[in-house]
């Protein structure tokens, strides 16, 4: 495992490929509503990529298991996880939920973040399922400071959602970020304080929960790239990219323009 310690010129590349990320959510958030397509958000979010001098990371990437990415961000449907492929004929309705992971490459230093939006009106349970995911994120967060464990921040997460009942995906997990969008280490959503590798200054690491209402049990459909629960029941994802200092980490992604439309 080869961990690169970040610059402080390398992390202030790296706030600005995040925060495009989280312009690109912002844009994102003027538009979800009921009755359009995933692939009308995609088409939004890599115009206004490329509009802004970045590439949009996601398009093109490689798949071990079957064909490169076709889209510039991800898009997640109520039972599906993570990497949901947009379609046109992908129609939201009121009370689905829709997970966006968007990449952004910008002067030679990925940016990574995640959210999950309401689309109109959602049920109090779902509702709830989102607030919580959420929070362990930044529960997590608060663990990611130089001294502690990658486990400190895995059982941070798992801690708090378990607590509500809902399931914590282990088969997918945080990572690294950097000139690369995957560095090590890999970020778990589950752990022990205390293992895993130890947490320094100037480290950068994408922190991810994947909590599922039900069973964390997935499944990969036949695209090779939508990951999906097993009993069907929805799924929430946030993320954010983080710089480990020492004290309180610092987050490089925002949330702020998106949380200017959505209300949880």
């Amino acid at each position: 495992m080869a961990i690169y310690l970040k610059t402080e010129d390398e992390i202030e590349l790296m706030r600005a490929a995040n925060q495009l990320v989280g312009s690109t959510l912002g844009e994102l958030a003027r538009h979800i509503k009921p009755g359009i397509s995933t692939a009308s958000l995609n088409k939004i979010a890599d115009e206004f990529i490329r509009d802004h001098g970045a590439e949009p990371t996601f398009f093109g990437f490689p798949n071990p298991y079957g064909p490169e990415f076709p889209a510039s961000i991800c898009c997640s449907v109520n039972g599906c996880v993570v990497h949901g492929v947009p379609r046109e004929d992908q129609i939201l309705k009121d009370g689905d939920i829709l997970s966006i992971d968007c990449g952004t490459l910008l002067n030679g230093f990925n940016g990574d973040s995640a959210y999950t939006f309401p689309v109109g009106e959602i049920s109090d349970d779902v509702r709830q399922l989102l607030i919580t995911t959420k929070e362990s994120l930044y529960l997590g967060i608060e663990k990611a400071v130089h001294g502690n464990h990658l486990g400190d921040i895995g059982q941070a997460i798992q801690d708090h959602c378990e607590s509500h009942g809902y399931g914590v995906v282990r088969e997918l997990c945080g990572h690294g970020i950097g000139r690369k969008m995957h560095e090590d280490p890999q970020v778990p959503n589950y752990g022990k304080r205390g293992n895993g590798a130890k947490l320094k200054n100037g480290m950068c690491i994408a922190i991810e929960p994947m909590i599922t209402m039900g069973k964390r049990d997935i499944w990969l459909l036949p695209d090779k790239w939508s990951v999906v629960t097993r009993d069907g029941l929805p799924a929430a994802h946030y993320e954010h990219t983080i710089a480990v200092r020492k004290g309180t980490a610092e987050i490089l992604s925002s949330f702020e323009e998106v949380e200017q439309i959505i209300h949880i």
